[in-house]
């Protein structure tokens, strides 16, 4: 009996408003992937500022420098262009690959909207606690900050999920990570989770709580590094600790799957 091609579970990370922690935390969910013993493959849509891409060559730097071995997925970054070049990219990046992350730009792209409208299996959204992010997936009244209506956004992923669905029979799993911002204070945040709450039930899409926002984060960027490489940390203080475990939260919550298996023909 003969073995297909693998196809690899497609994890994309959206949002059209930048800082967010988009590309911080699809770094985290890859590297957290292969550690765990799957095949990952990564994928940097935004040509511009190739946060992801720059994030895995930082970390092959420190490999080299060091002698340490450090889990790194295969990756490339699209030229922002090229339709060829998106879909040969595509191709090969999927060969062999049980998850291929793919990380989007902070703003309205073609290929983005390709991406997730007819690749993702699942559609990663993160969110800060604001309203200024909410508003990217729904609008508010303003003084009872009721749901009003879905975005432009949330109705072109729900667009995309009825066409994927006629179409093949998939779903697209679409989870709104919701990072915690520190400074907010917590009249805000109860207001915008009920919000979250109304639109999920509305337009379907799971909550997922995400990273804080942590200063060490952004110290890790230029080596390369992630929570989960607690060996290069040395001793691991209190904020350390408290990182690690969120990721270890949100990497449960998202329900990916265990192993893509091959399948039979």
């Amino acid at each position: 009996m003969a073995t297909a091609a693998r196809k690899p579970h497609i994890i994309v990370f959206a949002n059209e408003k930048g800082g967010t922690g988009k590309s911080t935390t699809a770094v985290h969910v890859a590297i957290a992937l292969q550690a765990r013993g799957a095949q990952v493959a990564a994928f940097d849509l935004d040509h511009r500022q190739r946060t992801m891409g720059r994030y895995f060559d930082n970390r092959a730097a420190t490999v080299q420098r060091t002698g340490r071995e450090l889990p790194i997925p295969r990756h490339a970054t699209h030229d922002g262009e090229s339709d060829d070049r998106f879909s040969d990219v595509f191709e090969s990046l999927s060969q062999g690959a049980d998850f291929l992350v793919i990380d989007t730009p902070g703003r309205d792209d073609p290929f983005a909207r390709l991406a997730a409208a007819s690749r993702a299996d699942t559609l990663v959204t993160p969110m800060n606690d604001s309203f200024v992010d909410f508003d990217l997936i729904g609008q508010v009244h303003p003084e009872t900050y009721k749901v009003t209506r879905p975005s432009f956004y949330a109705e072109l992923i729900w667009d995309a999920r009825k066409i994927r669905a006629k179409a093949d029979g998939s779903t697209i799993d679409w989870v709104v990570l919701r990072n915690r911002v520190q400074h907010i204070e917590a009249r805000n945040m109860r207001r915008v989770s009920e919000a979250l709450d109304q639109l999920a039930k509305r337009v379907g899409f799971r909550i997922v709580p995400g990273l804080g926002e942590r200063v060490i984060y952004r110290e890790l960027f230029p080596a390369g590094l992630t929570m989960l490489d607690s060996g290069e940390f040395g001793s691991m203080g209190l904020a350390h600790v408290a990182a690690r475990q969120e990721l270890r939260e949100m990497m449960g919550a998202l329900a990916l799957p265990e192993t893509v298996p091959p399948l039979l023909v």
